[in-house]
């Protein structure tokens, strides 16, 4: 018996990893976040399956639910959105399981800045522009921020940053960013990325906030860089004429001449 933790995706069904997809449907027991996961994965657990929308539970209900289900020898799907490493609440799950000796594994999602760069159509690392990806939200109720991860700390690395949880901060978001991106830096909103009735508000920095209604709410991601509207960045190497390569010697006498591997080889590992 196992608890299988499942990172759900950002929202469209067809967005599951097949691993998400078999557990689901291989677990006579299936516990699901119902304020995000769509129910369209539901359709993927077994016929007769107990499924239990966790939303309306506290903790120790849902750890209740997976006692039952441990005690009874069934398997579990817990379906959380997104992919389970980041704000997914799994954490103390695990810590509950671990005190009581239950068994888990966790299969990873697609994660939702994932899903919105696609929406973008948006590579959100460029070469000569930015080269990490800072993954961070404004304090909620919920949950407060340490000390050091502040939005001023992580803008004055220029690093490109993807703000969960904080379409309702638009304006602070804003206020703390203007001073080191500068006003004209392109932000773009995507709210529900790859839902049906996903919608995307691009702007700048000073004027974004002007742009967005009460209607854009909790599941909004908001991301800003340069990387969003820069078309002057470098090629990178890894396609160029003349980068000495494993996979592209340039001379006889490369330290990679006679190492080129083979066709198999080189699908496995493109990018060595």
């Amino acid at each position: 018996m196992t608890i299988h933790f499942i990172g759900a995706g950002p929202g469209a069904p067809d967005l599951l990893t097949l691993r998400g997809r078999d557990l689901i449907a291989a677990c006579p027991v299936c516990l699901y976040a119902g304020s995000l996961v769509p129910e369209a994965l539901l359709e993927y657990c077994p016929t007769n399956a107990r499924i239990i929308n966790t939303a309306p539970l506290s903790l120790d209900e849902i750890i209740d639910e997976m006692r039952r289900a441990n005690a009874a020898g069934q398997d579990v799907a817990r379906l959380h959105s997104g992919d389970l490493s980041v704000w997914s609440a799994m954490g103390e799950q695990l810590r509950r399981l671990r005190a009581l000796n239950i068994p888990y594994a966790v299969t990873p999602g697609v994660p939702s800045f994932a899903a919105v760069a696609a929406t973008l159509a948006q590579e959100l690392t460029l070469p000569g522009v930015a080269q990490s990806v800072v993954l961070t939200r404004t304090p909620g109720r919920a949950s407060a921020m340490p000390d050091g991860e502040t939005l001023a700390n992580f803008a004055r690395t220029g690093a490109t940053l993807a703000i969960h949880l904080s379409i309702h901060h638009l304006e602070r978001v804003v206020e703390e960013l203007i001073p080191y991106y500068g006003g004209d830096c392109p932000v773009a909103i995507v709210w529900r990325a790859s839902w049906p009735d996903e919608r995307v508000v691009r702007g700048r920095l000073s004027t974004v906030a002007s742009r967005v209604d009460d209607s854009l709410q909790r599941t909004a991601l908001i991301v800003v860089g340069p990387v969003l509207a820069s078309e002057t960045f470098d090629d990178s190497c890894l396609y160029a004429l003349g980068y000495d390569r494993r996979f592209r010697p340039q001379s006889a006498d490369s330290p990679f001449a006679g190492t080129a591997p083979g066709r198999e080889e080189r699908e496995g590992d493109e990018k060595a």
